[in-house]
């Protein structure tokens, strides 16, 4: 077993520790989730009703990189340029150059290929209808929802109700991306992960955060101002990165009991990066876009899916449902479950766990539930807006614990007081 500096076996052992991950929109996984989402929103854009169903795979190559787009879209209207969007949305993610691992503007030194047909009819009659009744899911499977209360501690990240490490992991991941927007440290690319660790103690609360992970590409002649010495130059990208990112994206009631940070674990990570050094496809990040791990994920992907598909539609839901129970007092953790059919409106099943914290039995929870929300794909939809083009914003930065907007971007994070007050006081007898 390897032992880190100051650490014990006994140490180790006594300890409750709990792992998340995010990765950064230039990450090629995440490139991908972008282009198929960029795809979805131009869509909706054009017509409300929009089906999409689209795939993104990306890969760099010495002599030029290639993006695959591949699916289904039907729709009332003009097609969008499919390959506009994509390149677009690479350019805006910063790969505007072959040397870091894509450059998405010259047609000579990157290809897009385009494989998108027409929805299945026999899909579209199911999904089809004019009534909450009859219209049915989009496809059959089953997706969960979660909420807790360990953003609730310190004000900053008050609201979230979202399992800490992934909304450190998601913040750390977010910095990187506004850096390479703003250009702010010139030698940071698009490309980027990052992982915490967060100790618990014996009452299963949060205490402080342990351990740090980033990261990050960077320009390959960054070691040149230090005479060509990497050692140098990876003390000098490990400090940047506490000083610019971790210590400014972690709020300080976390670090105060000190933590480990590791920055490019193999001493460097220089350019070309991004779909050069590992090829990306939609849909391959799943945890890093719920809950890093602490809550389940039905296995359907998110990005580059119309709200008819409930794989993403109704996961947004559950975690809205989830939220507002936690909101409301009845437990301090929560998990829905909920099933489909495809074709069918109502759910064939729905399942709550506490995991013990509900001031309630999970029974009656479920019955309160059943009470206040709708659970059927077209009520979903229209309850939290889902028809809107607001998906591109979810691609990067995890699909939830983030605040709502007034333009409308994470409605399912909007907590309902209304809804709380039904929560709270609906009488079960």
């Amino acid at each position: 077993m390897k032992f880190y500096e100051g650490e014990t076996l006994a140490l180790i052992m006594m300890t409750s520790l709990f792992t998340s991950e995010s990765v950064s929109a230039g990450h090629p996984d995440k490139l991908c989730d972008a282009i198929s989402d960029a795809i979805v929103d131009a869509c909706l854009q054009i017509d409300p009703r929009s089906r999409v169903a689209v795939e993104t795979m990306v890969k760099g190559k010495e002599d030029k990189a290639v993006i695959i787009l591949a699916g289904e879209v039907s729709l009332s209207g003009n097609m969008p340029s499919y390959e506009e969007i994509a390149r677009k949305t690479a350019a805006n993610i910063g790969y505007t150059s072959h040397s870091i691992g894509m450059d998405a503007t010259n047609p000579e030194l990157c290809e897009v290929q385009v494989h998108i047909t027409t929805q299945s009819p026999n899909i579209a009659q199911g999904v089809d209808g004019n009534s909450d009744d009859n219209v049915g899911a989009g496809d059959q499977g089953m997706m969960f929802g979660y909420a807790c209360t360990e953003t609730e501690a310190e004000s900053e990240l008050s609201g979230r109700y979202f399992p800490l490490p992934a909304a450190l992991a998601q913040r750390i991941c977010r910095r990187l991306d506004m850096i390479v927007q703003t250009k702010e440290i010139a030698w940071i690319r698009p490309d980027g992960k990052s992982q915490v660790t967060v100790e618990y103690d014996d009452l299963g609360n949060p205490s402080h955060v342990h351990t740090v992970v980033v990261a990050v590409q960077h320009d390959s002649a960054l070691k040149d101002q230090f005479d060509g010495s990497e050692s140098l130059e990876h003390q000098f990208v490990t400090e940047e990165i506490r000083k610019h990112v971790v210590e400014h994206a972690i709020p300080s009631h976390w670090l105060r009991n000190g933590y480990r940070l590791v920055v490019n674990g193999t001493g460097r990570f220089a350019d070309p990066g991004g779909p050069y050094s590992d090829a990306g496809i939609t849909g391959r990040k799943i945890v890093v876009d719920t809950y890093g791990g602490m809550g389940r994920h039905g296995g359907g992907a998110f990005s580059g899916k119309d709200p008819t598909k409930v794989d993403r539609s109704a996961a947004y839901y559950s975690r809205w449902v989830a939220k507002h129970v936690v909101a409301a007092g009845l437990a301090t953790r929560c998990e829905i479950q909920v099933a489909y059919v495809i074709g069918v409106s109502k759910p064939v099943s729905l399942h709550i766990n506490s995991f013990g914290t509900g001031k309630i039995s999970d029974k009656e929870l479920e019955e309160k539930i059943n009470e206040v929300f709708d659970f059927r794909p077209s009520a979903i939809v229209r309850e939290l807006k889902l028809r809107e083009p607001h998906y591109s914003i979810t691609a990067s930065g995890g699909h939830f614990g983030r605040p709502s907007t007034e333009e409308g971007h994470f409605e399912w994070e909007k907590l309902d007081n209304n809804r709380i007050t039904a929560l709270q006081f609906i009488d079960l007898n």
